[in-house]
């Protein structure tokens, strides 16, 4: 069921690269990490199921699944006879010989094979994969590279004199090569996804693909045919609607153009600053923005114009104008949602809708809220917090009677308590208002008023008075001071400490 999952979320994006950003089916499947015609035969099954793009919000992920695979018809299926594509193509490489000659000759052959078009159509699919060519020729606000420069540039602690090495991030439209450059401490995920969210502001919009290196931080799996990116970059891509395609793992002909700007990057950036001393990442940042100005509006000799003056006239126009917020830094995270209806993240516990109970679900964290998808849909969503050990849950999440413990109540507990003493009772009451929700101390209550069996309640009610003064309120102290019969001891009472004060001491009234 999870890889099923899995495969939907790539349907789906694979019907908005394509709906909505027009991207190629190679483009699309470098993308989504599957194969060119898989992508074909995903938008194939959309078209004749009618789908069109946003695909409607109450079509779930069961739903698309059956209306994109339905039960294949035992009925009135027939095999149809496949050509030999390669002795087509050496036939077609021969005087006189057309397609649809050979057409002809495969339904005299064949009378129930391919029609004409369809004929066609498949021989060159088949003849596109002979020798796949790959034009280098960049369209206005197509696409920006990305990548880190190998130099680095030394940052110096005011206060300790440590020394750290900060990392150079380049980004180049393909278009006009106007380029973004910015220091950060880690090639970590963090850095990688603000450097992005700081380019596009700088460029003013979004282009329509980001082409990165196979580094960790955006590209989870490197692989030459089907990398697969993080989801934290893939969900930065979804929010400004455009598409990660990962340059081939060892092409670098592929991002020739960060290679490219890299270079000029160091050559004209770095190089100029590495007589300066930085003490703060702010400070080197300044002065990388200033050279960068500079380097955006020198005229490049080939072109005889300068990045600038391209830039604002090729990609400036078709960028896609930036969404309404900036990104905010995301880490997603699997999780499965325990019998108590929470899943847990960083030691806290956050409820979800309780029919989701040891179902796999995805956490979406940002720095103030957690956000948990089940199925591409947000089931839940909470303020984040860092306290260990304790539960965030919503009213509505609970089911309207808890099957275990559907007949017990705080009052219910609260006269069971008061039946064995007067202890006893105020160490429930207290449990009970410990819980921001009385039913997470349920099971903690239970615990303690059954200890009455197996020690006696004249032994349980002495154990409670001997917690109390101690700020003891949970099942396992309750047990251990019965475990160790300190109930049976009777407290000592603190001595009285009567300060010994010499003659020759001044008193504290001395110096008034």
């Amino acid at each position: 069921m999870s890889q099923e999952r899995l495969t939907m979320r790539k349907i789906r994006e694979v019907l908005r690269l394509k709906w909505e950003r027009g991207l190629t089916n190679r483009a699309i499947a470098r993308s989504c990490s599957i194969s060119h015609s898989t992508v074909g035969e995903y938008l194939r099954r959309a078209k004749e199921a009618g789908l069109n793009w946003p695909i409607p919000t109450d079509l779930d992920e069961d739903a698309l699944f059956r209306l994109l695979f339905p039960a294949p018809s035992r009925s009135n299926s027939r095999v149809i006879p496949c050509p030999d594509w390669s002795l087509i193509h050496t036939e077609l490489g021969k005087k006189s010989v057309t397609l649809r000659l050979l057409w002809v000759e495969y339904r005299e052959a064949h009378p129930d094979g391919y029609g004409y078009s369809q004929f066609c159509e498949l021989y060159r699919r088949w003849a596109k994969r002979l020798k796949p060519s790959m034009r280098l020729s960049h369209k206005g606000g197509e696409k920006v590279f990305v990548d880190y420069a190998g130099q680095t540039v030394p940052v110096v602690d005011p206060d300790t004199g440590e020394v750290c090495q900060a990392q150079i991030f380049v980004g180049v439209l393909g278009a006009s090569n106007y380029t973004y450059a910015e220091a950060h401490w880690r090639q970590d995920l963090p850095g990688w996804t603000g450097a992005h969210v700081h380019m596009f502001a700088f460029f003013g919009g979004v282009p329509e693909i980001v082409v990165p290196d196979n580094l960790k931080a955006g590209v989870k799996h490197p692989c030459r045919y089907e990398p697969d990116l993080n989801p934290t970059y893939q969900d930065l891509a979804q929010h400004y609607g455009t598409a990660v395609v990962p340059a081939r793992v060892r092409k670098p002909k592929d991002k020739a153009k960060a290679e490219v700007g890299v270079q000029v990057v160091e050559r004209w950036i770095l190089a100029r600053l590495r007589n300066r001393t930085f003490f703060s990442l702010a400070d080197l940042n300044q002065a990388i923005r200033e050279l960068l100005d500079e380097l955006n509006v020198r005229l490049m000799k080939h072109l005889g114009r300068s990045r600038r003056e391209l830039f604002e006239t090729l990609d400036q126009p078709v960028l896609k104008p930036l969404p309404e917020l900036p990104y905010e830094f995301a880490i997603w995270k699997k999780a499965r949602v325990n019998i108590d209806y929470h899943i847990e993240f960083e030691k806290h516990y956050y409820s979800v809708p309780h029919t989701l109970i040891r179902k796999e679900v995805y956490v979406r964290a940002t720095e103030r809220t957690i956000e948990i998808f089940f199925k591409n849909r947000r089931v839940a969503s909470h303020r984040r917090t860092n306290v260990r050990g304790r539960h965030t849950t919503t009213l509505e999440h609970m089911p309207p009677s808890h099957q275990k413990y559907q007949e017990w109540s705080p009052d219910r507990f609260t006269r069971w308590a008061q039946t064995i003493g007067p202890h006893t009772a105020q160490l429930v009451q207290t449990l009970l208002a410990s819980r921001k929700h009385p039913q997470q101390a349920y099971r903690s209550c239970l615990g303690i008023l059954r200890l009455a069996k197996r020690y006696t309640e004249e032994r349980l009610e002495a154990a409670c008075r001997r917690a109390l003064p101690a700020g003891i309120h949970s099942y396992k102290g309750i047990k251990n001071i019965l475990d160790a019969k300190l109930d049976q001891v009777e407290p000592e009472e603190p001595a009285t400490v009567v300060p010994t004060v010499h003659e020759n001491i001044r008193g504290q009234t001395y110096y008034r």
